[in-house]
């Protein structure tokens, strides 16, 4: 896991001139103060630490999920997660609602219900019930 992450590092050296010049255009954001430290801050350098933040939060939330979980489940959370993402997205910047995105709303929910085998907890319901009467 560690070199899959290290070894792409030296290719960033490429993009270096293009890093450079979007942290002059962060650092000239228009800047926030902060109450709690009494200091001002560029306002798109608020918002990455923000990102990296709440990254660092889901990766971390995901590793302590495998370890629990099946990976079939992780991959489950994951993708209904993604797929949270998604419609927040699309209602936040009202984007269009189109016809692809019913099929994978539908199929998400599908295979989610599906592995969670929620038709067959309704038939064994309504098995042990019969039995009762």
């Amino acid at each position: 896991l560690f070199y899959t992450h290290a070894l792409p590092l030296p290719g960033f050296l490429l993009l270096a001139p293009d890093i450079i010049a979007h942290w002059s255009i962060l650092m000239a954001s228009a800047p926030i103060a902060l109450p709690v430290l009494n200091i001002n801050i560029p306002s798109m350098l608020l918002y990455l630490i923000g990102n990296v933040l709440t990254q660092y939060l889901c990766i971390s939330s995901v590793f302590v999920l495998t370890t629990e979980c099946a990976s079939l489940t992780v991959t489950l959370v994951v993708t209904l997660r993604k797929f949270l993402s998604l419609l927040f997205s699309i209602l936040y910047f009202n984007n269009p609602f189109t016809t692809y995105h019913w099929l994978g709303t539908g199929l998400v929910f599908g295979g989610t219900l599906l592995f969670s085998d929620i038709p067959g907890l309704i038939r064994a319901s309504r098995e042990k019930k019969e039995k009762l009467t």
